[in-house]
């Protein structure tokens, strides 16, 4: 157990980074505490155990967020909700995501996009993790993660252009 405390405030920090909310970081963070302890045996040492806690945690606030995205769709709410819910801003992707339109637009055509790509972006964008530590949640290269971000940006950027135009 004692090897999950030391981890806790990194884990913390990155929980703050996908989800912009102290409260929702928190609960990231215990959830994961807890399906890791009891997931225990299944780590290998693969990865560091920081990589491991983060790949839970990304996927319990992918998780998350297909929730309130169906209780959104079903409530017909308008586009902005979604972005207020789930507060994912960040100012790392050309200074788009900072306008919630285009931070809608965004998540959409994010959702749109086809693994590893849709993954690879939300995990440096909103996880703001290094390409490093990408690569090993998906067992790659250092290199791989970052053509596949850069990848992942142009179809992003690529869709945007195309939608201006229509």
């Amino acid at each position: 157990m004692q090897f999950l405390e030391a981890e806790y405030e990194a884990l913390y920090h990155y929980a703050l980074s996908l989800c912009q909310n102290e409260h929702n970081a928190q609960d990231i963070t215990q959830e994961t505490f807890l399906k890791a302890m009891r997931a225990k045996d299944k780590f290998n040492n693969e990865s560091s155990l920081y990589t491991w806690l983060c790949a839970i945690a990304r996927n319990l606030w992918f998780d998350r967020c297909k929730k309130i995205k169906k209780e959104i769709s079903s409530d017909a709410m308008e586009p902005n909700a979604l972005e207020s819910l789930l507060r994912t801003s960040s100012d790392s992707i050309e200074q788009e995501l900072s306008d919630k339109d285009s931070a809608y637009e965004i998540h959409l055509i994010l959702h749109s996009i086809s693994e590893p790509y849709k993954e690879v972006f939300s995990l440096r964008v909103f996880g703001q993790l290094p390409f490093k530590d990408i690569a090993s949640i998906f067992g790659k290269t250092e290199s791989w993660a970052r053509v596949t971000y850069h990848r992942a940006r142009r179809m992003i950027t690529e869709k945007m252009r195309k939608d201006d135009n229509e």
